[in-house]
């Protein structure tokens, strides 16, 4: 498939056309203020006029005359706000295309800028060392048995799962006790499966006088061997702990070495634990039995401070224990309560369950390997997830779960905390007063207010056909923010005239604009446009929906609201279903949403013939935010960190498993077909029209069309239940300020502002309709008109775009 021509850049000839038709528009409108600069032609400054919007109207005899008549600044200044607002215009068509184009060539001067290229990240990243760290006494016989006969097929599990690209290694660590004759017996790593398999045939199961064994000597070992490779792991094998008191309470007759570090070599868990992680290397303990969960809890409160993540059995007998020390460890570095989170790309601590048979053997260390080798992508590169990896739930607070990032992981390795005061009060949605900031702003916001059967495959296509609206927006928020990422700052923010809860994000420091922020609005965009399909075939128990972004830029010369993002607030439980570097939320796995989620991202790469995969899933029940989007087409959104392109399929295909979902929608698509040339995919989809998005631009919700509250008044717009009162609640009297006999007309605030216009200054009669800025599309003409003139069809091509 030939890949889509990039933006072409704006030429002199376009900018001078655009900036005379808005010379011309804004010299022709009697009714604007002269307060009004000129100056700009790309981004003209509000009036300093419009800071308040009482809702009672003045004196119609008092001000008519005003309005009609251009006004001097001293006038201006005296002016109360609403008349003001009646008789300001707002945006021409030229203006709104103007910024457009002006968006372009900012977006285009981005992706002009060298970024370091993601090819071969899979290769590098899934190069792994494996190491066996075995415990090889008298009880360990069928478990070295096991690895004997299970190491081929582990090493060609690992290799395929990989594509045959990852040069994987395998060592082996066998200790016992130091009253054996040969305590420690290894094999370095090797790519040859065939030697490593000879040596664990002639590891014997003997020895180990008392309960605990020689683990310490083991590790040394194992730290000791020759590491390379970039993902690291090893899987550790054992039934019996340590020797020292702290790993039991068997006393001195049970443990010939009771005192901690009275063993011949001396060696104690903590600088050996420290030095492992250190060489970046995972853990995995396949539990047999309650005789090592002291010592895995132990182990795992060293990786726990350093911001690895850490899971213990709920069979563990420190269970308990180590959630706290968990909550404790995070507390620590972040200087704040506890959250969800691990650090995506940090290490991993995992006890998993072997029982008292070896059967899941392969699966467990095959397991282990993939999960450590996504986290090895994540610390790779800078396109990291923005949240962190576990799928536990956790409650909204004043944390990284609101900001959709993860916290900077180099303070996290620094113990740094953070100088961001955030504040930590109940939120007063309802109450004006709470707000204390007001940002005069503009941006552009995505239309995914109308979808026809050819809008995905449109938006597919081309990014300009993912379609903008030009937005004005007066916005409350708090001064303190109630949230801190790595590089941005969550605000509590509502809009004038609604009663909706937003958060507005900020960047701590430069480097983001607004064509960055555009770029990632496009990507939730067609993530909606995808959602709208796949609710429509899956049906209300496995929908899904992504919240709207606007991207805005502020008005008032501010630099806390220059380049800043509106998007609703969602409070509950945050969950990480996967993320765009292989992870794969496994701790629910019969969840019906989990499934979705997974099969959600595999549905966006079979509709779209292979050219997208939507990945980094997270949110609060079905309600989705910041994901990710992978690229066939290296031009298409390149300017979005996490968009790995090739890459990201490979690392998405090597975890998924195809659930009862993919299969009824018949996704073809699979693995194998990710190094091949032969491709094979569903083509042809039934067109639906059972869905659409609530027509409140800053809203967007997906709500089926027979429960969309709808009314002539606006007419082709479709309401959600939480939208569809404040219509009415916002109406107020305007005073028409045309040429003529003194009238009012009725005005909705919220609707206007849910659009990102100002409200008009003249009644419908004598209103001039610019249709080009009409609720449907600022960019590409009239989405309304062009669905109500489309032919009806009953299914559509996944390649005909």
């Amino acid at each position: 498939m030939t890949a889509p021509p990039p933006y072409s850049l704006p030429t002199s000839r376009d900018i001078r056309s655009l900036t005379d038709s808005l010379s011309q528009t804004s010299t022709s409108d009697s009714s604007s203020a002269s307060s009004i600069s000129t100056t700009s032609t790309i981004l003209p400054p509000y009036p300093a006029s419009r800071d308040h919007e009482p809702r009672s109207v003045p004196s119609i005899t008092s001000h008519l005359q005003r309005l009609r008549s251009p006004g001097d600044s001293g006038t201006s200044s005296s002016t109360s706000s609403s008349t003001r607002d009646a008789g300001f215009r707002g945006l021409s068509a030229a203006e709104a295309k103007l910024r457009v184009l002006e968006l372009k060539r900012e977006a285009q001067a981005a992706a002009a800028m060298k970024k370091p290229t993601n090819e071969g990240m899979f290769k590098t990243a899934c190069a792994t060392d494996v190491l066996f760290l075995m415990d090889t006494t008298s009880s360990m016989g069928p478990y070295i048995d096991a690895a004997k006969e299970q190491v081929k097929k582990i090493m060609q599990d690992i290799t395929e799962t990989f594509y045959n690209e990852a040069e994987v290694r395998i060592a082996v660590v066998g200790y016992k006790d130091h009253c054996d004759s040969i305590n420690i017996q290894f094999i370095d790593f090797t790519t040859d499966v065939e030697r490593v398999r000879q040596f664990i045939d002639r590891l014997r199961a003997s020895g180990g006088g008392d309960v605990p064994e020689d683990v310490l000597g083991g590790i040394q070992k194992a730290i000791n061997t020759s590491w390379k490779n970039p993902t690291r792991c090893i899987i550790h094998i054992a039934d019996a702990p340590p020797h020292g008191s702290i790993f039991h309470n068997w006393g001195t007759k049970g443990d010939d070495y009771h005192t901690v570090g009275s063993e011949p070599h001396g060696l104690k868990y903590k600088p050996l634990l420290k030095k492992m992680i250190g060489l970046n290397v995972n853990y995995a303990l396949l539990r047999i039995n309650k005789y090592t969960d002291t010592m895995a809890y132990l182990f795992l409160k060293e990786y726990a401070s350093a911001s690895a993540d850490c899971k213990l059995l709920k069979t563990n007998t420190h269970y308990l224990d180590a959630l706290k020390a968990n909550s404790e460890a995070r507390s620590s570095i972040r200087g704040m309560s506890s959250s969800k989170g691990s650090a995506k790309g940090g290490l991993l601590f995992e006890e998993a369950e072997l029982g008292t048979t070896y059967s899941a053997l392969r699966h467990l260390v095959v397991k282990s390997v993939t999960s450590s080798a996504s986290r090895t992508a994540v610390r790779m590169s800078d396109s990291s997830s923005r949240t962190g990896e576990k799928g536990a739930k956790s409650t909204l607070t004043p944390h990284l779960d609101a900001i959709g990032e993860d916290e900077d992981e180099i303070n996290e390795k620094q113990g740094a905390k953070s100088t961001v005061v955030l504040e930590d009060v109940d939120k007063q949605w309802t109450n004006p007063d709470w707000f204390e900031d007001m940002l005069r702003v503009e941006g552009f916001s995505p239309d995914t207010v109308i979808h026809r059967s050819g809008t995905l495959n449109d938006m597919m296509a081309h990014d300009d056909n993912i379609k903008l609206s030009v937005m004005e927006l007066t916005v409350h928020k708090r001064k303190l923010p109630f949230a801190q990422g790595a590089l941005r700052l969550a605000y509590c923010a509502k809009a004038r005239h609604s009663t909706n809860p937003y958060v507005v994000k900020t960047f701590k420091r430069g480097g983001k604009r607004l064509a960055h922020l555009a770029e990632d609005m496009r990507c939730q965009a067609l993530c909606k446009a995808f959602a709208l399909e796949f609710n429509a075939l899956t049906g209300d128990k496995h929908a899904i929906d992504f919240i709207v972004t606007t991207c805005l830029k502020g008005k008032n010369g501010d630099s806390d609201s220059n380049y800043i993002s509106l998007e609703p607030f969602i409070e509950g439980d945050y969950v990480k279903y996967n993320n765009n570097c292989s992870y794969v939320n496994e701790d629910n796995p019969d969840d019906e949403f989990n499934k979705a989620a997974q099969a959600f991202s595999h549905f966006t790469y079979e509709r779209s013939w292979g050219s997208f995969l939507v990945c980094d899933l997270q949110g609060v029940g079905h309600v989705l935010t910041d994901p990710a989007i992978h690229t066939l087409d290296p031009e298409r959104f390149k300017l979005a960190d996490t968009n790995l392109g090739k890459e990201g399929f490979k690392f998405f295909f090597a975890t998924h498993v195809c659930n009862e979902i993919c299969e009824k929608l018949e996704l073809k698509s699979k693995a194998s077909m990710i190094t091949s040339e032969k491709a094979e995919f569903r083509e042809w989809w039934p067109t639906m029209d059972n869905t659409v998005c609530c027509s409140n631009k800053l809203c967007g919700k997906i709500v089926r069309v027979s429960s969309a509250n709808k009314s002539d008044e606006y007419q082709g717009c479709n309401w959600c239940d939480t939208c569809w009162p404040q219509l009415e609640r916002t109406k107020e009297k305007v005073v028409c300020v045309a040429p003529g006999p003194d009238h009012e007309f009725d005005v909705s605030r919220f609707y206007y502002e849910s659009q990102g216009q100002i409200p008009p200054g003249k009644c419908a009669e004598h209103r001039e309709r610019d249709e080009t800025v009409a609720r449907t599309a600022v960019v590409g003409g009239n989405f309304f008109g062009r669905l109500k003139s489309a032919t009806k069809k009953k299914s559509i091509s996944g390649k005909a775009w």
